[in-house]
């Protein structure tokens, strides 16, 4: 991919929990962690790729005939690729009914701004703008600093949601364009960090501190994983961390969803914490009590 050119998966607009105001949220393929709870899954390779939905498979038999490789077969009645010989190259799709899609394009710059700005009106009513997410925009450097750099020059708040594991000169060449960072904050301990992404938190935690002294305004991100990371003295360094920088205006929890497990089925991947389920609410409310117990700053539920 050109600087100009980048991989996309998914273009969703009036979003309103990606910053402030009515948004349009685009999301990037591609992420250097692999946190064990990813409810995107689709978004970690940069690669397209295939997703079945068997649910919506007819058994209609088409697809047997468009792959030219002869990868899909019905075992049983049950519709099974050869994912390991698969490119993703849509013929399948392009004559499924809907139990098939390929995810992942590659988009301009000026493509992806064209769809963006067809909300312009609702953005200035509202405040709201472009968002990035991801997957991790970082993993597009290039692309993603040329999308924020097209945004401002249209006038638009921008904001970019990531994890931060990225060396700091690409992060810096982004502050002139971004309005608002949410920052990922997965895991307070190290090891726990390198346990459930894949990578240990150090260059984050460095990376959030230099945002915070060159004054870019943040909200915090915590996922929080029941038997993972619910833990007091996660809650309470989230908390910590938040009063040791100014420029931390709240701390958003975003409580699990299984929302990733249907995706993995879907990529042919397993899914290894399939055994979860939507927290309570009660639980929800005692993690922003447990971490507004450490802080100033607001706490609320993403």
């Amino acid at each position: 991919m050109t600087e100009n050119t980048g991989i996309i998966y998914n273009i969703q607009r009036f979003s309103l929990n990606d910053g402030p105001g009515i948004r349009t949220t685009v999301f990037l393929k591609g992420c250097m962690l692999r946190c064990v709870w990813c409810h995107n899954p689709e978004s970690r390779s940069m690669k397209k790729q295939l997703m079945l939905n068997a649910s919506r498979c007819t058994g209609c038999g088409l697809c047997l005939t468009a792959c030219e490789k002869g990868l899909h077969r019905f075992l049983d009645g049950v519709h099974d690729i050869d994912r390991a010989h698969c490119t993703a190259c849509g013929a399948c799709a392009a004559v499924c009914a809907g139990a098939l899609e390929t995810v992942g394009r590659p988009a301009t710059v000026d493509e992806v701004l064209r769809e963006v700005m067809k909300d312009a009106l609702f953005y200035k009513n509202s405040g709201g703008g472009m968002t990035l997410s991801g997957g991790e925009p970082l993993m597009q450097p290039d692309f993603t600093l040329e999308l924020l750099r097209g945004a401002k020059e249209k006038g638009l708040n921008t904001a970019v949601e990531t994890c931060g594991c990225a060396g700091w000169e690409q992060i810096e060449a982004l502050l002139p364009y971004v309005d608002l960072f949410l920052w990922d904050v997965k895991e307070t301990d190290s090891k726990r960090h390198r346990a459930f992404t894949g990578a240990g938190n150090a260059l984050i935690l460095e990376n959030l501190r230099k945002l915070n002294a060159a004054g870019a305004r943040i909200v915090l991100r915590c996922p929080v994983i029941p038997g993972m990371n619910d833990r007091d003295a996660h809650f309470k360094a989230i908390g910590e961390l938040s009063m040791q920088l100014k420029n931390v205006e709240r701390i958003d929890v975003e409580p699990y969803h299984p929302l990733g497990k249907g995706k993995s089925e879907s990529l042919g991947e397993e899914y290894p914490l399939a055994h979860l389920t939507f927290p309570e609410d009660a639980a929800v409310r005692r993690w922003i009590a447990q971490i507004a117990a450490h802080t100033e700053k607001p706490v609320e539920k993403a």
